[in-house]
Order: structure tokens, then sequence, then C-alpha cells
């Protein structure tokens, strides 16, 4: 028996049949929503259910129950119970179509042993409008995809740039990558994705990034920069090392661009001469936060990270409301890697 699904607000509405996801009738019907790698695991296609209820063939990873307790779900994956009406996570924001364009290496540069700046040169006909902390992906041959986050808020004649970390046995980023020169072309698809910054929730923000996933979360914080609209700010970036810390002294200049910027690395395999924070990332900002509830708490990262720290945050009265993930999964044959 197929239900009916309504978008709250628009005029769009879709059936789904009884071996059918949301986001796959939403497919055939030529309803535009927002998805990235459809297993579940990259919460991109985050809904919020304003009516109706949702059941799972396997929860997916990229929810918490939490969430699906406040009515939250995954799109590629949940299949209605009955006639449901859906919201986006990303209400009331408009974001640019993507286009699909020939590219090329402006630079190659390390950041640490296995974290690369890669800059891209874009068509000069291309006008690029994007949100900072969308993504692009790279196009492969074999038909696969590559996903990054662009790492600046806005780079001057056309580029972009990236913060890479090579995966080992990656066919990407340990074969393809390193056999870049500048003026390589790259087919892309530019700009996708809904992880940005909600200007409107007027509260204090906790951003909280692993890994490369510092890179869309620098790319919001660079947009606010010497912006007398600009909350307080707290940034927590979970790392292994010291040496892993690749741009912690630009982003100790942000202080006092920054509205009371507070910047915490947390290393879960220092030195003993660390005299930082130490474990992982998620525990140190409930270590330091009695009360989330007021704030707006922006997640990038493992899977791992994200599903523990919404769990964790919610715990602390965090919204669900004013929660925002990117989490990146390693997949074949696509993979989004931030």
């Amino acid at each position: 028996m197929p239900y009916h699904v309504r978008i709250a607000e628009t005029d769009v509405a879709f059936e789904v049949g009884a071996d059918e996801s949301i986001l796959e009738a939403a497919m055939r019907a030529d309803v535009n929503m927002a998805h990235e790698c459809q297993f579940g695991g990259c919460g991109t296609c985050r809904i919020k259910l304003l009516e109706g209820s949702v059941r799972y063939d396997e929860f997916p990873m990229a929810l918490t129950e939490e969430e699906h307790a406040e009515g939250y779900a995954l799109a590629c994956q949940a299949r209605p119970n009955a006639d449901v009406v859906i919201s986006p996570a990303a209400k009331g924001m408009e974001f640019a179509p993507a286009a699909v364009v020939q590219a090329r290496v402006k630079s190659i540069e390390p950041l640490t042993a296995d974290i690369t700046h890669l800059t891209l040169q874009l068509p000069e006909q291309l006008l690029l409008d994007y949100r900072p902390g969308q993504y692009m992906n790279i196009l492969l041959q074999d038909g696969s995809t590559r996903s990054f986050s662009m790492a600046s808020a806005h780079l001057p004649d056309n580029m972009v740039d990236f913060h890479i970390r090579r995966i080992q046995g990656g066919y990407f980023t340990n074969e393809q990558l390193r056999a870049m020169q500048p003026q390589t072309p790259l087919r892309i698809e530019i700009p996708l994705g809904t992880f940005c910054y909600h200007e409107d929730d007027w509260r204090p923000l906790i951003m909280v990034a692993t890994g490369t996933g510092l890179a869309p979360i620098k790319a919001i914080l660079e947009s606010l920069l010497d912006n007398d609209d600009c909350p307080p700010v707290s940034l927590y970036w979970g790392m292994r090392t010291e040496k892993d810390l690749y741009l912690s002294h630009e982003i100790e200049s942000w202080k006092g661009r920054l509205y009371e910027f507070n910047f915490v690395p947390v290393l879960s395999r220092p030195s003993a001469d660390w005299q930082g924070r130490r474990g992982h990332v998620q525990h140190a900002v409930i270590d330091d936060f009695d009360d989330l509830s007021e704030h707006a708490v922006y997640l990038c990262g493992s899977p791992t990270m994200v599903v523990e720290a919404k769990s964790l945050f919610a715990g602390k009265g965090a919204s669900l409301d004013y929660l925002y993930s990117d989490s990146f999964t390693f997949q074949t044959p696509v993979a989004l890697v931030t």
C-alpha cells in the first residue's frame, strides 16, 4: 500500500511505495531533496516528521535515538508507516544549484604527513555562490565520487580550497591525489550540502571538529570574522598529536576577531610534554558546559564522534533543533570525506 508524503508549507507531495524509502520515492517523483551517501551514514538527508511515523530496516548510523524520539528522520532510510508530513532540516534556507564543471589544480601542498591542502581554479564563467560549510564532489572516471568540504569562506579569482586526509589504501587520496600537479584537470560538482551557519538562531556557538572536519567549520568561522553580529564562539578541535594541529596558529589569530572566542585543541595521543586537553573532543565539551540548552552546536568529523556527541549533548540539554552535523564516512564506491 503506498503512502502519501507532503512537504510542509509547500504544494509538493508524492507517494511512497511499500518497498521504497522517502528519498527513493522523492527521486522517482523528481522532487529535489538534499542527500549524499544514501546509506544513512552522513545525515545530509535529515528531515523532521510533523505528522506520521517511519520505520527502518536497520537503524541508520547518522541518527541518534534522541533525534528519532524528537521526530527527526533520515529520508534515505526512512519508510513511512502511514501518510506523513515532513519538513527539511534546513527549512527556510536557500542554496544555489550545483553545477558540473571542469576545474584545474592550482596548487597542492602538504599540511601534515597525511593531510594535503588542495586549491582548485574554477572556470571564469562560473559564478560560484556557496554557503561556507558546503562541499563539492569530485567525479571520477569510474562513475564514483569523492566529497570534500570547502575550507575557506571565499577565495579570490574563483578559487576554492580543501583539506584532504590520505586514506590508507584509498583509490583517490592514496593514488590519484599523489599524482596530481598544477593544471591537472578535475571534473567536479559544486556546491552541495546543507551544512552551514544558521544566523537566525541568535545563540552562542559551540563548534566541534575532529580531523579535517575542521575545514567546513573554518569556512563558517571565517565568514564571521570582524562581524558585529557574531555570537560568542567556542571551537573544540580533536586531533591525535601535536604535529597534527596544522592550523592552530591561524586559529589563535582569530582571537579579537570573533566575539568571546575560545579555542580548545584536544589530543587523543599527545606527548608527555603536552600541556593542553587530552582525550576525546566531545568529552571536553561536556566537561566545560553544564547546560547546553541555550547554545547552537555544529559538529563535523568522524561518525563515531558525531553520534556520541549528539547523545552526550542532548543529555546536557542541547536542543536538537539547534544541533547541526556533517559526518564523513568511508564507503566504496561512494565516499564522503570531509
